[in-house]
């Protein structure tokens, strides 16, 4: 083989290399294209909101739907807008009359859609911060009670502790619907003095109506005696009546004493018996 065909394959074989390269250049540069476009591909359900960032710097709220951003120059984070409901771990504040209590509660609160964006840029983990709030607060303000207040006003202290933690919490972008307390346990000891307590209102209130459902039968017996005492020999008819009453059953021996006034007619009617 002269010179000349050595130079024409040797061309030849070039051209087919480039070709060669040209085309796994245009399969890689594909292959990229697809997967930016797909990672460029952002879905957000009806519930959530996007909060878009470019280069580090907040831009916009992203709605529900399919939404595209750049790659490595644009992220996303997703917020969730559904009511959030968050236990608070039991506490032991002491009330204002120095009664240890144990006390706990769940918190409901949602993130609010036209802030949404405050809860990622102004706060960092919103739940840890809004559960340690709930905590700090509901101490205060059982401190602020006495016993009694905690017992019998559950409701005034869930909505004092639900509104400041609400107006704590607005500048992170979250609305906090409602605090309610769950259990308040007492020491043993005060369960006891509480028993005690309780138990000893009942006997007084079983004595004030005991009490007073005497003084009701004296004043009946009271008119009772009025209106025999005004009739001639009501007493004696009284007398027999009761007689009658017990002389029902066979098994009663009875002893009483005779009116003066049930002799004295005895006593007359012999009389006139031995005149006759």
């Amino acid at each position: 083989m002269n010179l000349m065909g050595i130079i024409i394959l040797g061309l030849i074989a070039l051209t087919a290399l480039f070709a060669f390269i040209d085309s796994l250049l245009f399969y890689f540069i594909g292959f990229i294209t697809l997967v930016l476009a797909l990672l460029s591909i952002r879905i957000i359900f009806e519930y959530q909101k996007g909060v878009l960032f470019t280069f580090g710097r907040y831009i916009k709220l992203l709605e529900p739907g399919i939404n595209f951003i750049i790659p490595v120059a644009q992220s996303l984070s997703i917020v969730d807008l559904r009511l959030n409901v968050s236990d608070v771990p039991a506490q032991s504040p002491i009330t204002k009359d120095n009664v240890s209590v144990r006390v706990d509660a769940v918190i409901y609160f949602r993130i609010m859609k036209k802030h949404a964006h405050y809860s990622i840029i102004k706060v960092e983990r919103y739940r840890d911060a809004i559960s340690q709030l709930a905590q700090t607060t509901m101490r205060n303000v059982i401190g602020e009670m006495t016993l009694d207040e905690v017992l019998s006003n559950r409701d005034q202290a869930s909505k004092k502790i639900q509104a400041i933690v609400d107006k704590a919490s607005d500048p992170w972008g979250i609305k906090v619907e409602a605090v309610e307390l769950k259990h308040v346990e007492l020491p043993d000891s005060m369960k006891t003095i509480m028993a005690k307590a309780a138990e000893a209102e009942r006997i007084k209130r079983a004595a004030i109506i005991k009490a007073s459902g005497e003084a009701q039968a004296a004043e009946v017996v009271s008119k009772a005696a009025g209106i025999i005492s005004g009739v001639e020999g009501g007493l004696n008819l009284r007398t027999l009546q009761e007689l009658d009453n017990i002389a029902s059953d066979a098994s009663n021996e009875v002893v009483f004493f005779v009116p003066l006034d049930t002799i004295r007619a005895v006593e007359g009617y012999n009389k006139e018996e031995k005149k006759k």
